[in-house]
């Protein structure tokens, strides 16, 4: 009876230890939930999460670059060995046969490749609209979901057509993912200094991404299989998933109906200081988006290079993308009128870069243009992301989907391009005249950015902004806000409209006129 007793007594300690270690964590739960409830913390993690959205995208994008060719021509060589078991009479025609399919097989990855970036580009208009009316948590977590399904499709195919889905489907998650990610950012980094700063480390976690993706790649491939680096992939987009919806709850009931109507895409488009910096986001990223398919047979046959020294060729350039980033988000920060010039800067460093290229004679002075080239992509493209969310705030709504989505629909130009025109156009001309064409459009496309000189005159209404927002700007409903609170402080004039967005439509084009009538 004895034993019974202190067993009895055993249990009921355990269960009143259970029940109070239950309660510490139902209490540390809900204090973490408050943490990340807290506006400064939340606006951290919200980068994180939007950081290794973008990583992932890049990652999958570029960690195919030395598996897939090898994978299809092992599959390639497993069909020959098939034809010619069936055939073994027809030496002399095999190799004729066998030259018809390697063109077809250059086309093909050329293709896959580009599948991608012409799916976005084409969603991307509809995925802009989409993210206006919404806002940035669903999409951004159903780009999630989708870039999810993608990788594991990557990791199990085992035929050409289920790659190109599977890279398709990369390229339906990538227009909701990217676009919402760095809208959200936008959204959240109202303040122009912090803006550059978020989009900037943004930038450079795609940088780290398109990087250090073909080694990684390369290494997995080659000792684990085609399946480990995507089933790595895999469960980071499940965590950062996770992650979304646990900080943003995106399914939560919350109020949509009062957030202001975006400013449709057609209207962004044809603004002429939204299209000056989307050619910009073109003309920058067509150099890489070309010489990543074109560069490797060039080094082969000119340098001679080693298959380490083809996988690690971008890896080196990762340095200095980081160091525009840094440089330009400091000098933004103490001269933030000269952004346009930071861009200009950006593209002559990548005209002067591109032209040396076909100019090197081994790897290491190869390292120099290409990192040259990626260092002006850093100024590029960490001037002027944020220069687009700046002209939306002054000059339409603060709703940033379907700007961020022509900034979307840039980079998609360039890279759906590259992989199918390059490859053409080194045949065609050589791999000097493409570097030297390439380089030449850089130069001379920098004096457009001029037109960007005088943006910041429009900076009055921002900044008057700041004063009318006592408790800090909340982005999607800064435009109610502000409107409500001039109202009250100084009242509005009678000609104006009751009627929340459209009058702030109104008086933003007026105080454009009034602070500088050529870019009202």
């Amino acid at each position: 009876m004895e034993p019974e007793g202190i067993t009895e007594e055993q249990a009921t300690n355990v269960a009143q230890s259970a029940a109070s270690k239950l309660s510490q964590m139902g209490e540390r739960t809900k204090q973490l939930g408050n943490a990340i409830q807290e506006p400064e913390r939340q606006k951290r993690i919200i980068l994180v999460i939007v950081c290794v959205a973008l990583l992932l995208d890049n990652m999958l994008y570029m960690v195919i670059v030395p598996i897939i060719p090898d994978y299809l021509e092992g599959l390639q060589k497993a069909a020959d060995q098939e034809q010619s078991a069936a055939a073994p009479h027809t030496n002399s025609t095999n190799s004729t046969i066998h030259k018809a399919p390697e063109g077809n097989f250059d086309l093909q990855i050329g293709v896959l490749f580009a599948s991608k970036a012409i799916l976005q580009l084409l969603v991307n208009p509809l995925s802009g609209t989409f993210i206006d009316r919404v806002g940035y948590d669903i999409p951004l977590f159903i780009g999630l979901n989708i870039m999810f399904l993608s990788t594991l499709t990557f990791a199990f195919a085992e035929n050409y057509a289920t790659l190109f889905l599977a890279r398709s489907i990369q390229g339906l998650g990538s227009a909701f993912a990217d676009t919402s990610g760095i809208a959200l950012i936008a959204d959240k980094f109202t303040e122009e200094s912090e803006r550059s700063k978020a989009l900037g480390i943004a930038l450079a976690f795609i940088s780290f991404g398109s990087l250090v993706a073909p080694p990684f790649g390369g290494v997995l491939y080659e000792f684990a299989g085609k399946q480990a680096p995507f089933l790595i992939l895999a469960c980071i987009c499940l965590t950062d998933g996770v992650l979304c919806l646990t900080v943003l709850k995106p399914f939560s009931n919350r109020e949509r109906g009062n957030m202001p109507v975006g400013t449709p895409i057609y209207k962004l488009m044809i603004d002429p200081y939204i299209a000056v910096v989307a050619g910009a986001l073109i003309v920058c990223n067509i150099p890489l988006a070309f010489l990543e398919p074109t560069i490797a047979n060039w080094m082969e046959e000119n340098m001679h290079s080693s298959e380490w020294e083809i996988g690690m060729t971008w890896f080196p350039a990762f340095f200095p993308h980081v160091l525009g980033v840094y440089l330009t988000v400091k000098l933004a920060g103490k001269y933030p009128h000269l952004q346009w010039f930071y861009g200009a800067i950006g593209m002559v460093f990548i005209g002067a870069s591109s032209c040396t290229v076909p100019a090197c004679k081994n790897f290491g002075q190869l390292m120099i243009p290409l990192c040259g080239i990626c260092f002006g992509i850093a100024f590029v493209d960490t001037a002027l992301l944020p220069t687009l969310g700046f002209l939306v705030d002054v000059r339409y709504v603060s709703v940033y989907g379907s700007v961020y989505a022509i900034a979307d629909i840039s980079y998609c130009v360039a890279y759906a391009l590259g992989p199918i025109v390059a490859g053409q156009i080194v045949h065609d001309l050589g791999f000097v005249q493409l570097n030297l064409g390439m380089g030449l459009a850089n130069v001379l496309y920098a004096p457009a950015l001029l037109l960007l000189k005088n943006v910041t005159q429009m900076k009055p209404s921002f900044s008057e902004r700041n004063m009318l927002l006592e408790d800090g700007p909340t982005g999607l409903y800064d435009t109610i806000k502000m409107e409500q609170r001039e109202k009250k402080r100084r009242g509005l004039c009678t000609t104006i409209d009751e009627n929340g967005i459209e009058t702030f439509v109104q008086r933003s084009h007026s105080d454009g006129e009034s602070s500088g009538g050529e870019y009202a």
